[in-house]
């Protein structure tokens, strides 16, 4: 990619500082994207991608470092939005040198950009990339990390998901619902967990058929489809995409028959206006950085010295910011996708957490407050 290509991707962002990593000895090749440091330093996972080119590579780490910001600031931390993503299949290019000069390029920011696991990165990868950066969470416990971000995740998921119910059916219970789970291999797989447990039939499919086989040792009352075409046709209450991006698109919503959409993937829509045509067709859309926000919850508590019970209680919250979010997209006659927009907006213009849970909320109109862990709140 020549350097006036990257000029013209980097023209119209709001991003405060993108830097393109090479180290030619391993065949490191990548970009770290921070998108905005209002509430402290850019917080957010690495992404270990085959991309097709350089220019994919660097409009995926604008697009997912400035979600970054939005999800920080919802889930109430004092982060703002980074975002790394390393050119290569990890399968076949992911070295612990390669790793180790990741972390020195890491470490060179200076603490401007934490970094986590993310799609292709895993927690023993954020062990290695810790020997050369102290900027670096989601690690083993036994490196001093709280191990897999992918628990946290699912709780937030799945306390988004009894917020759409309570909003949509009166009450927080997905007792009897059909959940359908697209990507079980790590958030989809702990979600479906947590769904059973609350009495609901779920329904899943992955491109992996190992995954699928993983699931099924572990909750073999499950229903397995072929694809996620089939997936979103079938008869669903919720659907809950938990793999890649842009899982939300023209021909998705057109044939979707769920009347909730709550997952853990990131960037679910896959082009603006895909939130507006769901909402004509009464399909209510949970915004993926709104609930799917436990794990940065959790690699943010690390750099406190993680304390399980505490982060647990963040993710909770989930339940409560997004009662919250549906309440002002009612009130104000938006989608939910904007009001959550607005409401993050706000807490990254009033500055750093000051003690409430949410600060900026309350200057939208909501209703959010510190919440405890009570009957409604807590996973079943």
């Amino acid at each position: 990619m020549s350097g006036v290509h990257v000029e013209e991707r980097l023209s119209g962002t709001d991003h405060e500082q993108v830097v393109r990593i090479r180290d030619r000895t391993t065949g490191l090749l990548g970009y770290v994207a921070i998108h905005d440091t209002s509430l402290g330093p850019a917080l957010g996972g690495t992404r270990f991608r085959p991309y097709p080119s350089e220019d994919d590579a660097l409009a995926d780490v604008l697009r997912l470092s400035r979600a970054m910001s939005y999800k920080n600031a919802l889930a109430g931390l004092d982060h703002g939005g980074g975002k790394a993503v390393i050119i290569g299949d990890p399968t076949r290019d992911k070295t612990p040198d390669l790793l180790r000069a990741y972390g020195r390029f890491v470490a060179a920011l200076g603490g401007r950009y934490v970094t986590a696991c993310d799609v292709g990165t895993y927690v023993e990868d954020m062990d290695v990339v810790a020997e050369t950066t102290r900027w670096a969470t989601g690690r083993s416990p036994g490196a001093g990390g709280a191990g897999d971000s992918a628990v946290l995740t699912a709780r937030g998921v799945f306390q988004g998901m009894r917020a759409c119910a309570a909003h949509l059916w009166g009450e927080p219970s997905l007792a009897g619902r059909r959940v359908g789970v697209a990507g079980v291999g790590k958030v989809g797989r702990h979600l479906t967990g947590l769904l059973l447990g609350a009495g609901a039939h779920v329904v899943i499919t992955d491109v992996d058929p190992a995954a699928v086989a993983r699931l099924l040792d572990a909750h073999p009352t499950v229903e397995v489809l072929p694809d996620v075409d089939a997936l979103v046709q079938a008869t669903l209450d919720v659907y809950s995409p938990c793999a890649l991006g842009g899982a939300l698109d023209d021909a998705t919503g057109a044939v979707l028959s769920a009347a909730v959409v709550c997952g853990g993937a990131n960037n679910q829509l896959a082009h603006p206006g895909v939130e507006d045509a769901l909402a004509a067709r009464g399909v209510l859309y949970a915004p993926d950085y709104l609930v799917n926000a436990g794990g940065v919850i959790q690699v943010a508590d690390e750099l406190h010295g993680f304390d399980l019970a505490r982060a647990t209680a963040q993710a909770d919250r989930i339940y409560a910011t997004t009662r919250d979010v549906l309440a002002a997209a009612e009130r104000a006659g938006a989608t939910p996708a904007a009001a959550a927009d607005r409401l993050a907006e706000a807490r990254m213009a009033a500055g750093p957490w000051a003690g409430t849970l949410y600060p900026g909320l309350a200057a939208v109109g909501s209703e959010s407050r510190t919440v405890p862990l009570d009957a409604e709140n807590q996973v079943p």
